[in-house]
């Protein structure tokens, strides 16, 4: 005998035992709340397998417990065991005819849907073949999330509805100052370029986002760094059906890319060549603005860089090793 144990429930079902007929009509509890007719019913190795049309949606469906209505408890399938109802063969088979067909159509647009993947795939290839810069490490990307959390069954999660690829890093580096540089490039994640803690996500634990910028990793537009993992091919398949849609593409801002030589990343702060006799550091730097100002350290919050103004410190070039070493520690 196969038995299935609900622990909320404390009891146990013998799933071999057959629960109702063919052509009865059964009911959904605790999500869609749709009712079906049962068309088919299945002995499988774990069971009984009853074959399912959707009354609505004249789709197909399949379950394998069906409970009393009479002994409702939770989500799941039920019928009415005080009033059974059915459906006549007639019209049971007029409805699996109507399921054969939607199911025809969606397999036909599908087929269609992945043939017009496969042509964007090869345009977006080649696109990035040509685009990543070859000390690419990392991509900056924008996602679009929509919430599809649902308290009630203490679910929380989205789903990613565009993801637009807005430019590549030399390093492997989590900077907020380097993800609102390319915030800009894109009008959705524009908003997310001017500086602003409240949008500074870190996540970086166990079952977290990671770093990224937002308001909330649920819904709306987040900006974040994804490093490139494996080989440059295994990169460009991952993101080739998005890159195939030029819209996509925001690379307005790529100072990256031509900048970095000057440029060492140490935790979350960036140590630049400013000039011929100073060095500049910008970065979140709130937490050691002590160290900093005691070696000798001149805040500016107007400092030039990424053609654009940018708070950071100065410090000559004779402190260099020393700034190297503080905020290599942090």
């Amino acid at each position: 005998m196969a038995q299935l144990i609900l622990l909320g429930a404390n009891k146990a079902y013998d799933t071999a035992k057959q629960a109702v007929e063919k052509n009865q009509i059964i009911q959904m509890n605790g999500y869609d709340d749709d009712r079906y007719v049962v068309y088919d019913i299945r002995q499988t190795k774990w069971g009984i397998s009853y074959e399912l049309i959707n009354l609505r949606t004249h789709k197909f469906g399949q379950c394998e417990i069906v409970n009393p209505l009479s002994e409702k408890f939770g989500i799941g399938y039920y019928y009415d065991d005080t009033n059974p109802q059915f459906l006549d063969a007639f019209g049971v088979a007029s409805l699996r005819s109507e399921a054969e067909r939607i199911e025809r159509e969606e397999q036909a647009t599908a087929q269609k849907q992945a043939e017009r993947d496969e042509q964007l795939k090869a345009i977006g290839r080649e696109r990035l073949e040509k685009l990543i810069p070859a000390d690419a490490k990392a991509v900056i990307i924008a996602e679009l999330h929509e919430d599809e959390s649902e308290p009630m069954t203490d679910y929380y999660g989205y789903s990613t509805k565009r993801t637009v690829i807005l430019g590549f890093s030399s390093h492997t580096k989590d900077l907020f100052s380097e993800m609102r540089k390319y915030a800009a490039n894109f009008e959705g994640t524009a908003y997310l370029a001017e500086e602003n803690s409240e949008y500074e996500n870190r996540e970086k634990y166990s079952g977290g986002a990671g770093y990224y910028l937002g308001k909330s990793k649920y819904y709306g537009w987040i900006v974040e760094k994804e490093k490139f993992y494996g080989d440059r091919k295994q990169f460009i398949e991952r993101y080739a059906l998005i890159a195939g849609d030029e819209t996509n593409i925001c690379l307005k801002a790529q100072a990256d890319n031509t900048e970095t030589a000057n440029e060492t990343v140490t935790g979350d702060f960036l140590i630049v060549d400013y000039s011929e006799k100073a060095l500049a550091v910008f970065g979140d730097t709130k937490a050691v603005k002590d160290e900093l100002k005691a070696l000798g350290g001149q805040f500016n919050p107007k400092l030039t860089h990424d053609g654009g103004k940018q708070a950071g410190w100065i410090f000559q070039k004779s402190k260099e090793q020393k700034l190297r070493n503080l905020l290599t520690i942090i």
